[in-house]
């Protein structure tokens, strides 16, 4: 281990303390690392600390840490407010009335039995646990008055007054989504994906869309002009989708075991929460937007035993769009994804691309990637109009059977709309890829591409295998690239010429 790595390493923990007068604690901590930062020159590699423990045992905190809610054992059925099984009724009034009932007397679950209930938007109160029985299926209305009146929400990365997501909690605590029971959203391209404005997704010349002048471009021109959220007020005649399940605001959050397919947009997306478990999860949906899980300016998250088989990116982190973002400033950090697998996406583990505010300390462990229709399995994605930065994205026993475009991507210059230049030059460093099997790596072991003003900083690679790649390396603007033990193509490579 280099002794500026230790280095960095015991100045991050510094930083990460919030309370001065605990400063003796992480300083009585740090002090042997300290110690072997100055002595790392003079020792054997026995002797030195192992950065990828240091590393690891971090995101082992962050899994201490991130502890799901608990409820009371209380249960409040859906029937027993009128819900109607397998009617075209929609039971919104009877799941609501329920909820209302669980957290007005302390809290506990509101069962779904078996059987489809066709419903409208959900919100959930503090304490309730909305629990699916095994075979039970909510099924959401395609009906867009059926997520009105607005609420505070976010399109892609902006924040404004919109549709409700699917199932929604503002500002809650100690709140989940359990069981064995089917989400479907029913998007198609009848329905929410043709706002998208794709021929692929059901549109056609002369139909509505959410890129026209008034939709998206006027929300993220509200945002540039510092318009305050609660005036930007889209919904109806708007064309903008919403979230299928977010959690805005809220803390202590659970999500697990149930399956989820059909979602109009972004499926499983936290923003501004903290201490967030999402485990065993099953997410299908292919359409347009279709990220399985963006948490966005959150910290202390856990992604775990959950499979992904999206039509946009399996996971993706955020931390907000150009002007918006910088408005919140929250960074995104302390993320651990683990025992997962991603089948269809455009990439497996992503950060981007609204990450104006930045994102760090990102743990991918143990992960399987693999899908003829899988572009990258670590990407990193921004703009100098979004800028942002990425710092500390640490990956180990990955095993990745087919990617078509890279084992690592890192594009800053990402544009999918006009107007996508500014002055904010995106930072990006500490990437580091640990004991990593690929199969078929498709076109680049590492495709990065950083600034002048600011290059690309630190990749490492260390116990790498990648069969079949086309071309190992598209570099340019990269600094301090390390291979460790990392064979390409049945040879061992050594550094690049950059």
């Amino acid at each position: 281990m280099r002794k500026d790595d230790l280095a960095f390493l015991s100045l991050s923990y510094l930083k990460s303390i919030q309370d001065p007068s605990d400063m003796h604690k992480p300083l009585l901590a740090i002090l042997p690392l300290l110690f072997l930062a100055c002595q790392a020159q003079d020792r054997t590699p026995e002797q030195v600390v192992d950065a990828s423990t240091v590393i690891w045992n971090e995101a082992q905190a962050i899994l201490n840490e991130v502890v799901p809610p608990v409820f009371l054992d209380q249960t409040f059925n859906i029937l027993d407010y009128g819900a109607k099984e397998g009617s075209s009724d929609k039971s919104t009034d009877a799941i609501q009335q329920a909820i209302q009932a669980c957290t007005k007397a302390g809290g506990g679950s509101v069962l779904v039995p078996k059987g489809v209930f066709n419903t409208g938007a959900i919100h959930l109160e503090n304490n309730v646990n909305l629990h699916l029985a095994e075979d039970a299926v909510l099924q959401f209305s395609t009906d867009p008055t059926d997520y009105l009146p607005v609420v505070q929400t976010s399109f892609e990365g902006t924040e404004l007054m919109n549709y409700s997501p699917l199932i929604y909690a503002y500002q809650k605590k100690n709140i989940a989504i359990t069981g064995k029971g089917l989400l479907n959203g029913q998007a198609s391209r009848e329905n929410w994906w043709i706002w998208k404005g794709q021929e692929e997704y059901g549109w056609k010349e002369g139909l509505p869309h959410q890129n026209q002048a008034d939709n998206r471009i006027r929300l993220t021109e509200l945002a540039a002009q510092g318009i305050p959220v609660e005036e930007r007020v889209f919904g109806a005649g708007y064309y903008l989708r919403p979230s299928f399940v977010e959690f805005f605001d809220c803390q202590n959050i659970l999500i697990q075991g149930v399956k989820i397919i059909q979602a109009p947009f972004w499926i499983i997306h936290p923003i501004k929460s903290s201490n967030i478990t999402v485990d065993g999860v099953e997410v299908d949906s292919h359409g347009p937007n279709n990220d399985g899980c963006d948490p966005e300016y959150c910290r202390n998250v856990v992604i775990k035993n959950c499979l992904f088989n999206t039509g946009d990116d399996c996971i993706a982190i955020k931390s907000g769009r150009d002007e918006d973002g910088r408005r919140v400033g929250l960074v995104s950090e302390n993320i651990v994804v683990k025992d997962c697998k991603m089948l269809d996406g455009h990439g497996g583990v992503v950060m981007g691309s609204e990450i104006s505010a930045g994102v760090r300390n990102v743990y991918v462990d143990n992960c399987v990637m693999d899908s003829p229709n899988l572009d990258r399995a670590i990407r990193i994605k921004t703009n100098t109009k979004r800028g942002g930065f990425v710092e500390g994205v640490y990956v180990r026993d990955l095993q990745v059977g087919q990617v078509k475009e890279a084992l690592l991507k890192i594009n800053l210059f990402y544009a999918t709309y006009a107007d996508q230049e500014g002055i904010h030059i995106p930072r990006v460093r500490k990437i580091h890829l640990q004991n990593v099997r690929v199969k078929n790596g498709g076109k680049h072991a590492i495709l990065a591409k950083g600034h002048p003003e600011m290059p690309i900083e630190q990749i490492t690679f260390k116990d790498v295998i990648i069969e079949k790649v086309e071309e190992p390396f598209l570099l340019e603007q990269v600094e301090h690239l390390d291979l460790q033990n990392t064979t390409i193509n049945g040879k061992l490579v050594t550094l690049p010429d950059l």
